[in-house]
């Protein structure tokens, strides 16, 4: 992924908020990289437009070598279900779900033709893999936060 300029302007009542001055980034596939920086340096904003959950004021931003600008809605969807990962600082789960089937979830939407059975296997290797192999069953506001 690469990034080429790329900024962020927010207006906040008569103010406007330069969240982004001109990135330029170019991620290797497979290399892990570490987004730090003070309160307010715009470390959230970055990580909202390259996880494709909002879109930059100006620059560019591709993924795989595509424009992520030039994505439809869908497109930038199915960019999140497979080809991005997350993770929050705090758990986002459907709190009328377990934590199993919270799991499940995303191999659902993804269209996967990927059986039950393996799915539910899947699941259940990832949460105990996580240490939360006992807590199958619970929801989410009886998982710990930590």
């Amino acid at each position: 992924m690469s990034t080429r300029e790329l900024t962020k302007t927010f207006v906040v009542g008569d103010h406007r908020v330069r969240a982004l001055r001109g990135i330029n980034l170019d991620i290797a596939p497979g290399e892990f990289v570490s987004v730090t920086g003070a309160s307010g340096s715009g470390k959230s904003t970055f990580m909202h437009i390259i996880g494709c959950l909002d879109r930059p004021t100006s620059g560019q931003y591709f993924l795989d070598g595509q424009d992520v600008a030039r994505m439809s809605k869908n497109e930038l969807a199915d960019v999140r279900n497979r080809k991005i990962g997350f993770v929050f600082q705090g758990f986002n789960l459907l709190s009328r779900t377990t934590a199993i089937d919270n799991v499940e979830m995303p191999m659902l939407y993804g269209g996967s033709t990927m059986k039950t059975a393996e799915r539910h296997r899947r699941a259940t290797d990832m949460l105990t893999a996580v240490g939360l192999g006992d807590r199958l069953t619970h929801y989410p506001n009886q998982l710990s936060g930590g």
